[in-house]
This record gives C-alpha cells, structure tokens and sequence, in this order.
C-alpha cells in the first residue's frame, strides 16, 4: 500500500512540474512562420490578392446572366397625346411578366463586349378589355465596341498577373521577415540567459571575495578603500542579477508570445553554430533579387500602371463608339404567335464624342499623365539605386560576419580564462582590485559581443533569405504550394 502512496505522489509532482521544451534556432523559425499574427497578416494578405487576381480572371470569361420580372403588376392613370396633340390620361390595368437569358463575353483584343441573349415578354390587359400580347427575342446578337478609347481589358491584362506576382513574392518576403524577428527575439533570450549566468557568476565570486576581504582587513592586509571596493561590487553585483532575472522574463516572454508558445511551458535553447557558407557574390545575389524579389516585380507594375494612365488620357481627347445588335423578334396573343412569323431586328449605333473647344484641357491631361510617368520613372531608378546600394552592403557585412564571429569567440574564450586567473591571482593578494574588477567588465562584454556577433550572422544571411528568395545554403529558390495556403 505504502508502494502505490509513494508512486502516486511522485506522478503528481511530476504532473506539477512545468512541460518543458529544447529549442533550437530552426525549430523556433518554423513556430514563428507558422503561429505568430505576423505571419497570419502576410497570409491574409495573399489571400486577398488572390482573389483579387480571381475577379481579374473572372472579367476574362464568359458571364451567364438571367434577369426576370416575375411579376409587375400596374394599375393606374398615366397620360396619353391624342392626334389634336393635346393630351389626356388613360386608366391601365395590367400584368407583366418578362425574362431574359444573355450570354456576354468581353473582347481582350478590342476593348469590346459581345452578347448573345434571348427574351419573352408578356403582358395581361385586365380592364376593361381583357386580353393577352406576347414579345419574343429568340436570339439576337450585341456588339458594343469603343473605336479610340484606351482598351481596358488589355491593360488589364498586362498589369494584374504581374501585380499577383507581386504579392506572391511579398508573401514569401513576409515569411523571411518572420523568421527575422524570431532570430531577434531568439538571440534576446540567448543574451538574457547569458547575462543571467554571468551575474549569478559575478555574485559567486563577489560574495567569495568580500568575505576574503573581510578577512584581509581585519589582518590588515588590504587598505580600507580595497574593502568598501569589494562591499560595493557584491551590492552592484545583487542589483545586476535582480536585474538579470527581470530581463530573462520578459525576453522568454516576448519569445512565447511571438512563437504562440503556452506561458506555463518552460522552454531550453540551444546556441547555434555558424552555416556551412562563408562567401555569396554580389552578381548573383543581385542577379536573384531581380529576378525574384517584389521590387522588381513593383517597378514594372508601376511602369505599366504609368503608360496604363498615359492611354487612358489619350484616350479621353475623342471617343467613338459602335453599338450594333442583330437578331429576330416576334409578336403575338399566344406564345406559339410570337415566334411564327419572326421578324428581323437590326440596330446600328455610331456615337462620337468630339471637344470642339475645351481649351486645352484633354490635352493637359495627357501631358500631366506623361509629367506623373516621368517622375515614376525618376524615383524608380532612384530607388534601383538605393536597393543595390544596399544591397552590396549587406553582402558585404554577411561575408565579413563570419570571420568576426571566430574573433569574438576567441576573445570570449581568452576575457574568461584572464578573469578566472585574477580572481585566484587576487586571492593571493598579487593584484589590485581595480585589475580585478577591469578583467570582470572585460570578460562581460567579451560574452555579450560574441553572441551578438552570431546574431547578425543569422539575421544577414535571413535578410540575404528576404531580398532573393533564394537558399544559398541548398542552392534552390524559395518557393511556396500557394494553392496548400489558399485552401
């Protein structure tokens, strides 16, 4: 009985005890592109210009519409112009039931729509004569077409694929951008936890070498100010690990909270090590960030949504348009009356639209259309220069960055030995304390500088990630299966 009383307790405790997880820096990236808000808005965003794209694709095909009144019943006064011209009002009373099914397609190559429909109509005259007249459509043939208008559906065409594009790439952006800030706020608990160590070190051996002062004093082997130095280096001690301890929280919270990780959950990580890549070019990397990154796929959006502005103010100085309908339509008492004998039904329209005099103003259109494109063009190649400029730097910092985490790790290594050496030097009373207390600030920032280094070692190569969409680590592109994040 005592046995299961035992082990019973021992499962609550361990059912007490927080879950615990090691994490490393690709584990917490995954997380992050997966749970934090970050990455839910960049995939709201896609998904909204997916179906932005969808409607542009739509417009591309054929629209099936069935229109209906079903029924419209009137009874009323309404007036009437008798052969005199005067006029006098007649009583109606009737029932009316229509319906019309059309088939339109619009015309990429023209800027024209096209429609093919069919229609009935019926009508009931109920007082004082009741009586009943039909009006068949069978088919008839629409054709609107503007003649110098800017044609739409082609700009269109050329511009949303390309603005898609667009927001593919931001999205796959998006998700490096993602994986950045999780390198941030990763490295942050890295350094908390570091300092942490370091302080709870710095109290061990503050508290050890006080109470050797102490001891030293009361021998008079030190002065008194070598005593109240050490008083003071165990109270700033105290207060930089109280300190420490308030960082290490709120650094692991931020980190939860961005990966969605639960609170109660105590998380372990693992520094990492340096990628398997020393140098990347700056041709190439220039070379994939033209041909993948959302900037480029920008400037020619801009580009084209600038000449789409251009056209559509040319287009504006004269408009001609041709409206032409051929078909078949039929009347009669009976529904069989009103497709025997059918009738032809042609109509052809030609509207123009021609300023005589509107001094000067469609013309000023167009040049205040060709200044906005002039001025795109000139902030354009400004920003192309601002990107590759920027671009040469980070490579520049990325391929220097490895050789300054090998330095920052050997001089971690030497600041902590040197500070190990003075204290036991000190215990022999061979240094100062100003020696001592140098080596203990050495040895600090030696620690924090090396982990610093290594997170802009990874955070480099994850902007290198953002600007190309390109692994150079495997040596494949960034891709993504959209239709996977569109479902």
């Amino acid at each position: 009985m005592m046995r299961y009383l035992i082990t019973a307790t021992l499962l609550l405790c361990v059912a007490s005890l927080p879950a615990q997880r090691n994490l490393t820096l690709r584990q917490a990236i995954d997380l992050a592109r997966l749970n934090s808000v970050d990455a839910a808005v960049a995939l709201n965003e896609l998904r909204t210009a997916w179906w932005e794209y969808r409607t542009f694709r739509a417009d591309q095909l054929p629209e099936v519409t069935l229109q209906g009144t079903v029924p419209s019943f009137r009874k009323q006064y309404s007036s009437y112009q008798l052969e005199d011209g005067s006029y006098t009002f007649v009583h109606n009373n009737n029932l009316g039931i229509n319906g019309t099914l059309s088939l339109q397609q619009n015309i990429a190559l023209t800027g024209g729509t096209i429609a093919l429909r069919t229609s009935l109509d019926f009508m009931r005259q109920l007082k004082p004569d009741p009586f009943n007249r039909f009006m068949s459509v069978p088919v008839a043939l629409t054709l609107t077409q503007p003649v110098f208008g800017v044609n739409t559906f082609r700009w269109n065409r050329r511009i949303e694929p390309v603005r898609y594009q667009e927001a593919q790439a931001r999205f796959l952006e998006a998700s490096e951008r993602v994986a950045m800030q999780a390198i941030t706020y990763y490295f942050n608990l890295l350094g908390a936890e570091a300092q942490l160590s370091i302080c709870l070190q710095n109290a061990d051996n503050s508290e050890r070498l006080y109470e050797i002062a102490k001891r030293k004093r009361t021998m008079g082997q030190i002065s008194k100010n070598d005593s109240l130095q050490m008083s003071l280096n165990l109270l700033n001690a105290k207060a930089a690990l109280t300190t420490a301890r308030s960082e290490l929280k709120n650094a692991r919270f931020t980190l939860q909270n961005f990966l969605d990780i639960d609170d109660s959950e105590e998380i372990f990580l693992e520094t990492p090590a340096e990628l398997q890549l020393d140098h990347v070019n700056f041709n190439e990397v220039l070379a994939y960030a033209d041909a993948h990154n959302s900037f480029a796929l920008n400037i020619r959006r801009r580009q084209l949504e600038a000449d789409y502005e251009i056209a559509r103010a040319k287009g504006a100085m004269r408009q001609i348009s041709l409206f032409a309908q051929i078909g078949y339509t039929g009347t009669g008492s009976t529904f069989q009356d009103s497709y025997n004998p059918l009738k032809d039904n042609q109509v052809v329209e030609i509207g123009v639209s021609i300023p005589l005099l509107d001094w000067g103003r469609r013309k000023a259109k167009v040049r205040v259309a060709q200044s906005n494109r002039d001025v795109v063009e000139s902030r354009l190649r400004q920003e192309t220069s601002e990107f590759k400029q920027d671009l040469y730097l980070l490579v520049e910092r990325f391929n220097n960055q490895k050789e300054q985490v090998a330095l920052a790790a050997k001089a971690d290594e030497i600041a902590s030995t040197r500070y190990r050496t003075n204290v036991e030097t000190y215990v022999r009373g061979r240094i100062s304390t100003l020696d001592l207390n140098d080596s203990q600030v050495k040895k600090d920032e030696a620690r924090s500088e090396y982990l610093q280094q290594l997170y802009l070692y990874w955070y480099y190569y994850y902007r290198l990630r953002s600007l190309t969409l390109r692994d150079f680590q495997t040596g494949t592109d960034i891709e993504a299966d959209f239709k996977t994040f569109l479902q």
